[in-house]
């Protein structure tokens, strides 16, 4: 499982820099920052952090309100916070915050159109490599800046550069997937369903036609299986296996939604792959695929269709699935074999869920409630909880964990609180 785990971590290390010998690029490492952890499955590096919370929660160290509407959570490296919001929704043009660990606010960047058709705001949260960051517009569009100062390198838009129908009806979601030198994206376009970028100049270098479905609100993963290199990436009824030097599309596995939101990332370990999803259709709900030796082909393990989760994500440790229920208030330990309930807490709300130093911590879409759990794969216990108290609108951002720091977006304030030792 550690293998597995820090795969897409070490994919992202090794990237490529100018060299001035002979035009060749010369490889080396530097600090990033992904959606939902380095290895996009909830879990964070961190050590050292509280297992109780004072009565009113932790302290808060720093907050800013002005942010305006959005959804997206926060990209955090050592030296920088960045988030985006979109201040005006007549305008409706995005913008990216950048702050300094004491949350000054050091510059603000517009990079364009971002997505005011409904549920108002920034969507996806920004990818960092060094000196990189990536963000995806709710319009479909991709944009590549400076961290240093926001100046724009590149950028691409789905429907003028990849032939794309239409913005999806709540807005592109997904967080870009860096492999080495690529940029890997879902536009869900007929001919351009699934692409690779080069990261640093945005010319394409493969596309694959997927399943010719529109996108999805979900963000793709990189998965290595006995030396198989896979892009896992979903659109509107498939969970697709894709090879991820060619774009070759080695299998299709349905999965629908009637809304066709499919808004939880894949989570790998062991040879299998589990997709979270709000119906409870046949083809819909918790699904636990296997791979072949090879990972050209995949089948259906399991199927739980009680379990409905639409966005909070899931958090897998051992052989047991930390998970939420939409909208209700209902956390469930699952078993990653079987899908079968092993243990249950309704003291919550329904919401998103991360993962550090032997804690979950839970933020509830419901009423705004942080908790921090300590659960095993037979109890749930609530050790800490507090209301979030500044923001705007629906509690839907994910949370991040960074230097001892967790990082809260609501609408459009981001706080920051100690949650070390």
């Amino acid at each position: 499982m550690i293998i597995a785990r820090f795969i897409s971590f070490l994919a992202l290390i090794v990237f490529a820099g100018v060299s001035c010998q002979k035009g060749k690029t010369k490889l080396i490492i530097t600090e990033i920052s992904d959606w939902r952890g380095p290895s996009r499955d909830g879990i964070y590096p961190e050590k050292n952090l509280l297992k109780q919370w004072p009565v009113n929660g932790p302290e808060m160290l720093w907050s800013f309100e002005g942010l305006g509407f959005g959804h997206s959570s926060a990209a955090v490296i050592s030296d920088r916070v960045f988030v985006t919001g979109v201040k005006d929704t007549i305008l409706s043009v995005g913008t990216l915050f950048t702050f300094d660990p004491e949350g000054n606010l050091l510059w603000q960047k517009d990079y364009g159109k971002d997505f005011c058709l409904n549920f108002h705001g920034t969507r996806s949260a920004p990818v960092v490599v060094g000196d990189l960051i990536y963000i995806e517009s709710g319009m479909g569009a991709v944009y590549c800046l400076k961290t240093e100062n926001g100046e724009q390198v590149w950028s691409v838009d789905f429907i003028k550069d990849f032939g794309v129908d239409s913005v999806i009806q709540f807005g592109y979601s997904e967080s870009v997937l860096i492999n080495g030198e690529s940029l890997i994206c879902v536009p869900g376009g007929k001919e351009n369903n699934v692409v690779a970028l080069n990261r640093f100049t945005g010319k394409k270098i493969w596309s694959s036609k997927g399943f010719e479905e529109p996108a999805t609100y979900n963000s793709p993963i990189l998965v290595e299986h006995n030396g198989q290199k896979l892009v896992i990436a979903m659109s509107a009824g498939s969970i697709m296996g894709i090879d991820a030097g060619t774009g070759e599309m080695y299998w299709r596995i349905e999965h629908t939604q009637r809304n066709k939101i499919h808004a939880n990332t894949p989570i790998y370990s062991d040879g299998k792959l589990l997709v979270s999803s709000g119906d409870p259709t046949p083809a819909s709900g918790l699904v636990l695929l296997k791979l072949s030796e090879d990972g050209k082909n995949a089948e259906v393990v399991w199927r739980n269709t009680k379990m409905r989760n639409l966005m909070g994500g899931a958090v897998k440790l051992d052989t047991c699935l930390f998970i939420s229920a939409y909208l209700k208030p209902d956390w469930q330990v699952l078993s990653w074999n079987t899908g079968e309930m092993l243990a249950q807490n309704k003291d919550l709300g329904g919401g998103a869920v991360i993962y550090a130093d032997g804690m979950f911590y839970c933020y509830s879409e419901n009423d705004g409630e942080m908790a921090l759990v300590n659960a095993t794969c037979s109890t749930i216990e609530i050790v800490g909880r507090f209301k979030v108290p500044l923001g705007t609108n629906q509690h839907w951002a994910h949370p991040v964990i960074k230097n001892g720091i967790l990082y809260i977006r609501h609408g459009n304030a981001l706080m920051a609180y100690k949650i070390s030792l």
